[in-house]
């Protein structure tokens, strides 16, 4: 049964209750509470069933067919959620907004919140290390505004970016975003390539917020951010249900402040996920971040994907690491404060979002309880930083919340005995209650004898006073026992002084319950009154966090203090890839990249697997390292500030877009030569290789001829087509080294050194016994080889002599062949004639 094949004058009270909420709800799964479960009818609890493979029952809404539905409980629900979110749907959250003993007639019910892809505030249902970003794209024609937000940490930031659908698809993918508001469905293309290219949620939205948080957007003073602004608000805040105020400000993002880097450098260079298999391991946040909290490793990531491009700002966190590292104590005080610190940033966010409980409260007393500790080490390192303390509002929590609360906040045993004088009196009332119970199940055996008498207690009967059939008997008329229940081996009573304590005991179990959950709120509200001050020491205790994390690297790993310049020199000596070094069971060979202001390209050539790529990667890893305030791994280093990098790095067809290895290369490799200026770096590892030889050749020269005479920026470009190292003779920037090899025999040894000058063989077939292929295939290989190898040598002969045949002295031989073939007409001809005229030519050959 459908929803719209419905009779609404049929339906039970408390359906059409659930029809005319679903109304409002067309595109959401909507949970509704019904007791201790949420409850999914019609489509919504078919598709449910099926998603979270739950089993599909049917209910009785006054209909003479019973309705699809399945539930979920509610103490269990984030789950449930979860799987569906990741699916692709909206969930929305319908609750009881009454108590069903003071309800009259239905109770009352209705959504208070609606979550999505980009709209999960729960920290237990996101990655620590990740935010979470929903992101509202304007597009105004000549530019895009996209403004983005995590809603769990209480960030927002404005961002603009000039009207190029491929810049905008690759800054939503570096942002990792997980849902895009669009004011239109009219962009089919970017619709198909977002979502189902990249599986980011799309959702739409048309209007401004123009009655609240206007104290948000006052200090926006670009109109067009304003209302990226408002659009994203309006979405968030009206469609779902969010309470936004701890925002407390937009972050204007100018990209000209930062080292700009696409999605496909990210990638290539392995910087927050691995290539093959996509995870964290391995990659280069996974070797650095040595953070304590999870507010320091978003901002790490968040550094490490935007590096400086200010001096100033970089040498001003080169020196704090310097500071920490002489301070090695107060810096190990420091890290081992910073463990007791829970995510602070997203504990605000579930406090103005209302999924705040009571051990999310405790975690905030417990991060808290070291900020006076951190405050002391700040002060004697001399950082500057004001840490809030907030000692009222942990006295607050100290004196409140209980050490081991449950984890609903309707449960009670959530407030500490001495906090509320009315609460106590109940606590005695029901401690009072209890200790009778014990006594008068004590009184009444000895009273009537009856040894295995017991008092017990369940909801649907209260308390009562249980025999077994054989002692029944025994019960005499003067006791004025009323019997309450019936049982196959047992009977079961109630007295009137046992009936009239249950009403005081039970009374008091409910309003110490109904006290607690008030108080509980009331204590939340007094929290949320210094959300945006704890955010602050949020930001202030991550940013130390990271920098203390930089300090360890900077010492475990061995790394230095690079200097920086803006004159175009570049000098690194014994540089390493951190990460290879790390994981590498065999010693890692350092190297050199010396790049003075003449030289813009190293050509680098050498065997397959000799290290060219991990050179290059090596590269610019060490800037990004140096621009993101991280000392580098080398033994000395001078770099230029650069503001883009782009590379070429690897193999791979585009399988999303179905874009071959080729196309994939000319696109990257075009989106570096059109965006690249003087101050970038350009890693182009083997360009061409994905089309025929002479192609690839030609266009690999070609491009980079236009970088060396037009951009003129640090570019490292490796090539197996040796012919292209010539164009060191050409250009004075191009500067050709290669990667050492030792040859013995049928034995080639990689040295994985960078020395200078070319080198004109490729080792192909030493690599592929490397890798073991079969001796069969090596020798057919290298017979081959012999052969391709013989056949050039004889090309280059017959050039030579064909040049030599046309000398001006030698006499005009008349073409025999040519003119007798002119004269053939071959639509008129027999087959004996074709024959003969065969015979003929032949003849003439000799």
């Amino acid at each position: 049964m459908k929803r719209n094949e419905v009779d609404l004058n049929k339906i039970s009270p408390m359906m059409r209750q659930y029809m005319e909420i679903k109304d409002s709800y067309e595109e959401e799964l909507l949970f509704f509470r019904l007791g201790d479960f949420y409850e999914l009818f019609f489509e919504d609890g078919i598709i449910a069933s099926r998603e979270l493979e739950l089993t599909l029952t049917g209910k009785n809404a006054g209909l003479d067919e019973r309705i699809p539905m399945c539930g979920v409980p509610f103490h269990s629900v984030k789950p449930y959620i979860e799987k569906l979110v990741n699916k692709g749907y909206k969930v929305a959250i319908c609750e009881q907004l009454e108590d069903a003993k003071e309800a009259k007639g239905v109770v009352k019910r209705g959504v208070i919140e609606v979550i999505s892809k980009g709209t999960i505030a729960d920290y237990e249902m996101l990655k620590e290390h990740d935010n979470s970003y929903i992101c509202g794209v304007l597009d105004f024609n000549y530019i895009y505004i996209l403004t983005y937000a995590d809603i769990s940490t209480g960030t927002i930031n404005s961002l603009t970016i000039n009207h190029d659908k491929e810049k905008l698809v690759n800054e939503l993918l570096s942002l990792n975003v997980k849902e895009v508001i669009l004011k239109d469905n009219l962009d089919s293309e970017l619709i198909n390539i977002l979502k189902n290219n990249y599986g980011i949620e799309i959702s739409f939205s048309s209007e401004l917020l123009e009655d609240r948080y206007n104290d948000l957007t006052e200090s926006v003073n670009d109109v067009r951010c304003k209302m990226g602004v408002k659009h994203l608000l309006y979405y968030l805040v009206v469609k779902e249900l969010k309470d936004m105020s701890h925002l407390d400000k937009v972050n204007i993002i100018d990209k000209e402040d930062y080292l700009q880097m696409d999605v496909h450098t990210i990638r290539n260079l392995e910087l927050v996920e691995t290539l093959r298999l996509k995870e964290r391991t391995y990659s280069l946040i996974w070797l650095l971040d040595k953070t304590k909290t999870a507010m320091g490793s978003r901002l790490l990531k968040d550094w490490m994907l935007k590096p400086l491009k200010s001096l100033a700002k970089i040498n001003e966190r080169y020196d704090k690491i310097e500071i920490l590292n002489n301070e090695f104590i107060l810096k190990e005080e420091l890290r081992n404060n910073l463990a007791e610190v829970y995510d602070i940033e997203r504990l605000c966010g579930k406090i103005t979002c209302g999924s705040i409980g009571a051990r999310d409260l405790l975690q905030l007393k417990n991060s808290l309880k070291v900020l006076p500790l951190i405050k002391n080490i700040i002060k004697d390192l001399k950082f500057g930083y004001e840490i809030d303390t907030f000692d009222d509002l942990y006295n607050l929590l100290e004196k409140a919340i209980y050490e081991n609360p449950p984890v609903g906040i309707k449960e009670g045993y959530l407030i500490k005995d001495g906090y509320s004088d009315e609460l106590d009196e109940l606590k005695a009332i029901r401690s009072g209650g209890k200790d009778f119970i014990a006594s008068f199940e004590k009184e009444i055996k000895e009273q009537t004898n009856i040894k295995n008498l017991k008092v017990g207690y369940n909801r649907v009967f209260g308390y009562y006073i249980e025999v077994s059939k054989g002692q029944v008997s025994e019960i005499k008329e003067e006791y004025h026992w009323e019997r309450r229940q019936t049982l196959a081996n047992c009977e079961r009573y109630i007295s009137p002084l046992l009936k009239e304590k249950e009403a005081l005991i039970l009374n008091a179990e409910e309003k110490i319950i109904d006290l607690e959950y008030k108080l509980f709120i009331e204590i939340k509200e007094v929290v949320k009154k210094d959300i945006l001050k704890l955010k602050q020491t949020a930001l202030m205790l991550g940013e130390l966090d990271v920098l203390a994390s930089l300090a360890v690297d900077a010492e475990e790993y061995g790394l230095v203090r690079p200097s920086l310049n803006n004159e175009n020199k570049l000098e690194i000596i014994d540089g390493r890839h951190p990460v290879i070094e790390k994981v590498s069971k065999e010693e890692y060979v350092a190297n050199d990249c010396v790049m003075p202001s003449n030289i813009n390209t190293l050509l680098i050539t050498g065997p397959n697997m000799s290290g060219k790529s991990t050179y290059m990667r090596q590269l610019a890893i060490i800037v990004i390292m140096a621009q993101l305030g991280c000392f580098v791994p080398a033994k000395k280093a001078n770099i230029p500030i650069i503001d883009k990098i782009f590379t070429r790095i690897g193999a791979s067809d585009d399988l999303v877009s179905g874009e071959s290895t080729f196309m994939v290369e000319m696109n990257e490799a075009r989106n570096a030569i059109c965006n690249a200026t003087k101050d970038s770096l350009i890693l182009f590892d083997e360009l061409g290789r994905g089309t025929a030889t002479y192609d690839g050749m030609s266009l690999a020269q070609a491009i980079l001829e236009y970088i060396s005479k037009n951009i003129k920026c640090k570019t490292l470009f490796s090539t197996h087509y040796h012919e292209i190292t010539s164009l060191e003779r050409k250009f004075t920037n191009i500067k050709n080294v290669h990667v050492a090899a030792l040859e013995e025999g049928n034995k080639i040894t990689f040295l994985h050194k960078i020395k200078n000058g070319a080198v004109d063989k490729s080792y192909g077939i030493h690599v592929a016994r490397l890798a073991k292929m079969p001796d069969e295939i090596i020798n057919k290989a290298s017979e081959i080889l012999v052969g391709y190898e013989n056949a050039a040598r004889s090309k280059k002969i017959e050039k030579v002599q064909l040049t030599m045949d046309f000398e001006e002295d030698k006499p005009n031989i008349k073409d025999d062949l040519r003119d007798k073939l002119k004269n053939i007409d071959p639509l008129n001809i027999t087959p004996i004639e074709a024959l003969n005229l065969m015979y003929e030519l032949k003849q003439l050959d000799k």
